[in-house]
């Protein structure tokens, strides 16, 4: 088959396990970088692979996540999230700028290292119950995904916006509906349930404000008429949901990088300080979480690498495909920090450059640092191609069992 002719290339590619990609990726990037795919919801759309493409698109003002004409819109999976346009065509632009204004000094980098000691104090308590865990089991197994993966971007996302602690585990639940592809449609269901949870919570607010994201999105809500109620409340659910998905991904995919290669989970041990910043690094530009890509739509006709994307057109970023591109960094495949290359792809690029960037950040490296100095000892308890992946548009592991 001739890749750079074929049409309908069926989305999602299969891969060899959670830390590799398919290989057609590479042929993809080689022979056609803008590729004419079938998304798993069965509509039309353009991957686009290559490194260079992919970050200038990241950039580029004719694409969008509205559409022009959304009922005729491609659908991309039957997941609740990232499956089809969202916002405004008429006013994207000024909502997101909107947007970037409200919440860049709740997520600065600044405020994220005031709260790093508020990190570490959690870190520190789950790391103590899996020594706990690892204490009472008959094998010394236990699992660092429900144990410290999960919790610790759930609880200080919830902290930042002011989502309770007793609701934790319900947002926890819709979050993982809306993820999951549905063919009966729960992930809908769960998304206006999640909808509703959002309003009840936002109008506990609005009666009792407090010194969080979500009080500060509803103050702004009611003094800005051009910030209409539907598009707040979208916004919390999307802050809610992607403040933790993405980070317990990470921090899984870090931990099985890590521990999959000894040599770099030494050197970590050896100097946590020094190297932890750009560990994290390396695990942001080949964790690869998920197996599609970043949405957007064509809002006019554009020509990518010699191929014509015309107005409306469904266009799937391959970041993934991209971090690992042989033409811009050497040894692509390989995990090595420190390198010197261009700054990957994970965070995306451009207006949309992900504005969690700092928390992530932030997160992973007192995660990393921290085991790397209190558990140098710890190793994988199952070997990495009997991993579950989740059934997840976000993917990552279900668990990760580990000893020491």
């Amino acid at each position: 088959m001739n890749v750079a002719t074929a049409e309908g290339l069926q989305l999602p590619f299969a891969r060899p396990n959670v830390l590799d990609l398919a290989p057609l990726y590479e042929v993809l990037r080689r022979e056609a970088p803008v590729a004419a795919v079938t998304t798993p919801a069965g509509d039309p759309a353009w991957l686009i692979t290559r490194f260079d493409e992919v970050r200038e698109l990241l950039g580029d003002k004719r694409l969008g996540r509205s559409h022009p004409e959304p009922e005729r819109a491609s659908r991309i999976s039957t997941a609740a999230v990232q499956d089809g346009p969202t916002g405004n065509y008429e006013t994207e632009e000024a909502d997101h700028k909107r947007m970037r204004r409200l919440l860049t000094p709740a997520f600065a980098a600044k405020r994220m290292v005031l709260l790093s000691d508020h990190m570490q104090r959690l870190v520190d308590s789950y790391i103590g119950h899996l020594i706990a865990d690892h204490g009472r089991s008959p094998d010394g197994i236990v699992d660092l995904h429900t144990t410290l993966a999960l919790p610790l971007p759930v609880a200080v996302i919830c902290g930042l916006l002011g989502v309770p602690e007793s609701d934790r585990e319900h947002f926890r639940s819709l979050s993982e509906r809306m993820a999951t592809y549905s063919e009966g449609g729960d992930a809908h269901q769960a998304r206006a349930e999640f909808s509703r949870y959002m309003i009840g919570l936002a109008e506990a607010k609005r009666a009792d404000p407090g010194e969080d994201v979500i009080s500060d999105l509803v103050r702004a809500q009611s003094a800005d008429e051009d910030f209409d109620y539907p598009q707040m409340i979208r916004l919390c659910v999307g802050l809610l949901f992607a403040g933790h998905e993405t980070t317990v991904n990470r921090i899984g995919l870090g931990t099985l990088f890590l521990l999959t290669r000894p040599g770099q989970w030494n050197a970590l041990i050896a100097d946590p300080a020094g190297r932890v910043n750009a560990t994290v690094e390396e695990i942001m530009r080949l964790g690869a979480p998920g197996d599609l890509g970043l949405l957007r739509y064509a809002h006019t006709d554009l020509d990518v690498a010699g191929v014509t994307i015309h107005r409306g057109d469904a266009v799937i970023l391959s970041t993934n495909a991209a971090n690992r591109d042989p033409s811009v960094y050497a040894d692509a495949e390989t995990f090595a920090p420190n390198r010197e290359e261009p700054a990957h792809l994970g965070f995306g690029h451009g207006p949309h450059f992900c504005i969690g960037a700092s928390l992530a950040r932030t997160e992973l490296r007192v995660v990393f640092a921290t085991l790397a100095r209190r558990l140098p000892g710890l190793r994988l308890a199952k070997p990495l191609e009997d991993l579950d992946v989740r059934p997840t548009i976000t993917g990552g592991v279900t668990e990760l069992p580990v000893t020491w």
